[in-house]
């Protein structure tokens, strides 16, 4: 029979908490796509994810250390405050340095949080020297991409069907063409609407942003690394709310260049209507990937 030491004790003890603190913080995820089972946020892609991660780390310290001193003081009363242990219940009505506390450690508490929301906020609000703009249209329901400054061309993004998948590629994810940016590169993304309120929201990124008819709202993005990225309309937005997927390929500097010359080429804003979806993805062929998607989506509910 094998023996327990307690050194055994302490280090099995230390993995579970170096485990637990792992996928408390998010540290354990793929930057492309989520995962089943997975805990925590996807890995950072920008500086902005990882700012959101490390200020979402000081809020579960702070969490932790504020519910852990409710939680004893509760165990303390119990303990303290029983009809056993004190049969005769105090008369105290007032303890004005009780109170003053109970007033100014959440006033600090709250200081001490805003602070770096705000600068958090104002980090992702100020768009820095951007080296190129992408404006990104919600249609219900397809993504439409346009690069007014490489060149003045647009397509559409949808869905591929579940019928034309390869090997490898995510379903309900997968979009026959996808957004393309270099790495490395201060991006200023425009988003607009022309029907209802979609939401463009890129997980890794830390991207969120809503696209209203009228409006045009404004963000940027600078991704550390060549890759494949993923996002959903996460705004819902109609029936085939789950059937708008985003997919984003990050290019090195050299390889955008290229799919740049090539892009000018087949996505030509000058000779595609607006409203029609270019890159050989018609109306028929979005209504088909929807139908082909729609049985399998609704079998994994």
């Amino acid at each position: 029979m094998m023996r327990v030491t307690t050194a055994t004790m302490r280090k099995a003890a230390a993995g579970f908490c170096a485990v637990l603190c792992l996928m408390l913080l998010g540290g354990a995820a793929a930057a492309d796509q989520p995962h089943p089972w997975q805990l925590g946020f996807q890995a950072a892609a920008t500086p902005i994810t990882e700012r959101i991660h490390a200020f979402h780390n000081e809020l579960l310290v702070i969490i932790c250390l504020v519910s852990g001193f409710v939680f004893a003081l509760l165990i303390y009363v119990m303990l303290r405050f029983n009809h056993r242990a004190h049969p005769v219940p105090t008369r105290t009505a007032h303890n004005p340095v009780i109170e003053v506390l109970w007033t100014v450690v959440p006033v600090v508490i709250l200081v001490i949080i805003a602070i770096p929301s705000f600068k958090l906020m104002y980090y992702m609000d100020r768009v820095p020297d951007e080296a190129m703009t992408i404006k990104v249209t919600g249609h219900q329901w397809y993504w439409q991409y346009e690069y007014p400054d490489q060149g003045n061309f647009s397509f559409n993004s949808n869905l591929v069907a579940d019928k034309d998948l390869k090997s490898g590629q995510p379903r309900l994810l997968e979009v026959d063409n996808p957004l393309v940016i270099p790495e490395k590169t201060n991006i200023r993304v425009q988003v607009a609407g022309t029907d209802v309120i979609h939401s463009w929201f890129v997980p890794s990124f830390g991207f969120q942003e809503y696209a209203v008819v009228g409006r045009l709202n404004e963000a940027w993005v600078n991704v550390n690394s060549v890759g494949t990225y993923y996002g959903e309309c996460n705004q819902i937005c109609g029936v085939n709310h789950a059937f708008m997927p985003i997919e984003v390929k990050v290019l090195s500097k050299a390889d955008f260049e290229k799919w740049l010359v090539d892009a000018k080429k087949n996505f030509s804003a000058a000779n595609e209507p607006v409203d029609k979806p270019a890159g050989g993805a018609g109306a028929t062929q979005v209504a088909d990937a929807v139908q082909a998607a729609e049985p399998a989506a609704t079998g994994n509910r």
